[in-house]
């Protein structure tokens, strides 16, 4: 399993990163249908732009 993309995918759903870890395997899939979490590059900038990296 990819997990940083899933950790991504599950920020976009709202996720924190510790209620994500929180997840069950079985609970992920049901909360994301199976399907293989993508981010473009629009969704990365989005991101970096919500959750600045405080080491940069």
């Amino acid at each position: 399993m990819d997990w940083p993309a899933a950790l991504r995918l599950a920020v976009r759903l709202g996720l924190t990163p510790h209620a994500f870890w929180q997840l069950s395997l079985a609970e992920w899939r049901a909360l994301t249908g199976g399907a293989a979490p993508s981010l473009d590059r629009a969704a990365l900038d989005a991101l970096l732009q919500r959750y600045p990296d405080p080491s940069s």
